[in-house]
């Protein structure tokens, strides 16, 4: 009985995800074809930015204040207290910062996209839209998918400056590190293409995070609970996808030794 329901969840799964593939495809046409709806795009912006915003920023000074403390007191102890502000920027600028961002907005608002689109879905609204000759992939998707893709860099340069000063104060006020000595690391050891690579890959998570939470609400089906099922899986399947396209983009943009991207070689 077990290996038949789990057959079928995963069938389940890989049909959904070819759709969020055929989604994404069709929402990228319609964005280059068709007018772009900006009031219902201006509304998605500012609920996935400035309503994220303090939880977002509140982690990451958190974030960078454990970094620094579990870097910090080995560097001392090695005699390279000056690196500490550098290699701290990189794995924020890098890392850090863009997945931890993804993961509170993929959280927060991909769960909400993929519950109010899969209630629409079983209330019938979603065929009432059609009933109106509106298009919901252009009415739904496209606004939610262009603020994604901006606000989540956004946040993610945000979220960067916050770790950094976050992490700054650790080292400077418990490690004894000179102020000085921190911000001066850090324009070592840190090149803009180390700064430009979280923005892009911000980009990439806003739109997996957008294509994902819609297409998990339109394929919602079981009312209730089908609403519950959706919203659990569209996070799950989120977060799997951040992380694997995270370690795609990383081996790509970081190739070779040293700090050099490739755009930077």
């Amino acid at each position: 009985m077990r290996q038949p329901f789990l057959l079928n969840a995963l069938n389940s799964w890989l049909q959904r995800a070819g759709l969020a593939i055929l989604l994404l495809g069709n929402a990228i046409y319609q964005l280059f074809t068709r007018p772009i709806d900006y009031r219902n795009t201006t509304e998605q912006m500012m609920f996935v930015g400035p309503a994220s915003l303090p939880i977002a920023l509140i982690t990451a000074a958190i974030i960078g204040m454990i970094f620094t403390i579990q870097v910090a007191r080995e560097f001392l102890a090695l005699g390279a207290s000056s690196a500490v502000g550098g290699i701290l920027m990189l794995s924020l600028a890098r890392e850090l910062c863009p997945i931890m961002t993804a993961v509170v907005v993929a959280g927060r608002v991909g769960s909400a996209f993929a519950a109010e689109i899969g209630t629409m879905r079983v209330t019938e609204q979603i065929d009432a839209l059609y009933m109106l000759n509106t298009n919901p992939v252009e009415y739904l998707v496209i606004p939610r998918l262009i603020a994604c893709c901006i606000m989540v860099p956004v946040l993610s340069i945000l979220a960067l400056v916050t770790g950094m000063f976050g992490g700054a104060m650790v080292a400077i006020n418990f490690y004894g590190i000179a102020n000085q000595v921190f911000f001066e690391s850090v324009k070592t050891f840190v090149a803009p293409w180390d700064i430009l690579c979280g923005p892009i890959k911000g980009i990439v998570f806003g739109a997996l995070i957008a294509i994902i939470g819609c297409n998990w609400g339109l394929t919602t089906r079981g009312g209730a609970k089908g609403v519950g099922e959706s919203t659990t899986a569209s996070v799950v399947t989120c977060l799997l996808a951040i992380f694997a396209s995270n370690l795609i983009m990383s081996w790509l943009m970081f190739q070779g030794s040293g700090s050099g991207a490739i755009l930077g070689q």
